[in-house]
């Protein structure tokens, strides 16, 4: 039986690490994956801890490695979010709408304490009535309003 057994501490390091073994620069690697070099940058920099599954599969692919591998190095978060944190979700999302526009407003995530990015989208219903979704993603975390 093969178990897989973990050689890095993080992310970052593992891309870094088999990209210097593949002998790549990170504009190497980010042609290579069809990325941008930012988004390299952020993985290696250890801002990107989790990534999306197309951003995956092009790191896979242009580190000539597996899914699993890369997700062995993701890090896991846990789902059950407090109860304070999802019986605040309301009173967020009212917050979100009532500082639309305000610049220096960055709530906090519930969940790791992190910079929410927020923006809230203008939508019509079918009687032409103004309708405001918040949205939010956290900076750090997967946590999101959607």
């Amino acid at each position: 039986m093969h178990k897989e057994v973990k050689k890095y501490s993080t992310l970052a390091q593992f891309v870094s690490e088999t990209r210097e073994k593949l002998g790549l620069s990170q504009t190497g690697l980010a042609k290579r994956c069809n990325l941008t070099v930012e988004e390299i940058q952020g993985i290696e920099s250890g801002i990107e801890l989790f990534l999306s599954s197309t951003i995956r599969q092009k790191l896979s692919k242009g580190l000539k490695t597996t899914l699993s591998e890369i997700k062995l190095y993701e890090k896991k978060e846990d789902f059950h979010f407090a109860k304070s944190a999802s019986q605040n979700t309301e009173e967020l999302k009212q917050l979100i709408i009532e500082n639309e526009g305000n610049k220096g407003f960055a709530p906090l995530c519930p969940v790791c304490g992190n910079k929410l990015i927020t923006r809230v989208a203008k939508m019509y219903d079918l009687e032409d009535n103004l309708m405001l979704h918040p949205k939010a993603r956290c900076s750090r975390c997967p946590f999101q309003i959607t």
